[in-house]
C-alpha cells in the first residue's frame, strides 16, 4: 500500500515522502496513529504543504530541545544516602529519583526513560546523560553524599595548570616538526 507520511517515521522516511508499506503496517500502525494517509491523487497534490508543515514543526521542536538542553547542562542534583565504609550505598539512587529531582528543579515533567544511566550505587559525583534526542544529550551532575556530609566536597575540582602546560608543549613540538619538513 502506498502512503504519504505526515511525520518522520524511523527507518521509513520523512514527512512528505510517499512510501510503499505492507497493508497491515499501514492499517494497524501508521493510519491509526495519524503518521500517514493513503496516497490518493488528492493527497499527492498536497506533498509540498505536508513537507512545509513538518519543517516548521521540526524547527519549533528543535528550538525547544535546544532550550531544554541549555537548562539541563548546568544542573547539579544532590542526594543524601546511607553508605558503608568504602562508599558503597546500602540502596541505590534510581533514574526515577533522578527524574523526580529534575522535575522539581526545572518545573517541567521529565521522562525517566530519557535518563541514560544505571542506578547510582556509589558515593561521589556522577555525570548523568539525559537524551533529549539523537543529537542533544546534555549531562546533569548528581552528587551522592553520606548523611550529614557536605555535598560540595564531592564536586570535581578544576584541572591543574601543569596539565595545560604539557598540552602547550606538545603543540609547540608539533609545530617545530612541521617547520623542519
Amino acid at each position: 500500500m502506498k502512503v504519504l507520511l505526515k511525520e518522520k517515521v524511523d527507518k521509513l522516511g520523512n514527512a512528505g515522502d510517499v512510501v510503499t508499506v505492507a497493508n497491515g503496517f499501514a492499517r494497524n500502525y501508521l493510519l491509526p496513529r495519524q503518521l500517514a494517509v493513503p496516497a490518493t491523487p488528492g493527497q499527492l497534490r498536497q506533498v509540498d504543504l505536508v513537507r512545509r508543515q513538518a519543517q516548521s514543526k521540526s524547527e519549533k521542536l528543535a528550538a525547544q530541545h535546544a532550550a531544554l538542553a541549555r537548562r539541563l547542562s548546568g544542573i547539579v542534583l544532590t542526594f543524601e544516602a546511607s553508605a558503608g565504609e568504602k562508599g558503597r550505598l546500602y540502596g541505590s539512587i534510581t533514574p526515577d529519583q533522578i527524574a523526580e529531582a529534575l522535575e522539581s528543579r526545572i518545573g517541567e515533567p521529565v521522562d525517566r526513560r530519557k535518563i541514560q544511566a544505571e542506578p547510582l550505587r556509589q558515593i561521589g559525583a556522577h555525570a548523568i546523560p539525559f537524551r533529549i534526542n539523537a543529537e542533544l544529550i546534555p549531562e546533569v551532575t548528581a552528587i551522592v553524599h553520606r548523611e550529614g556530609e557536605d555535598p560540595l566536597s564531592y564536586l570535581p575540582t578544576e584541572p591543574e595548570p601543569e596539565v595545560e602546560a604539557e598540552a602547550e608543549t606538545s603543540v609547540e613540538a608539533t609545530t617545530e616538526i612541521d617547520n623542519e619538513a
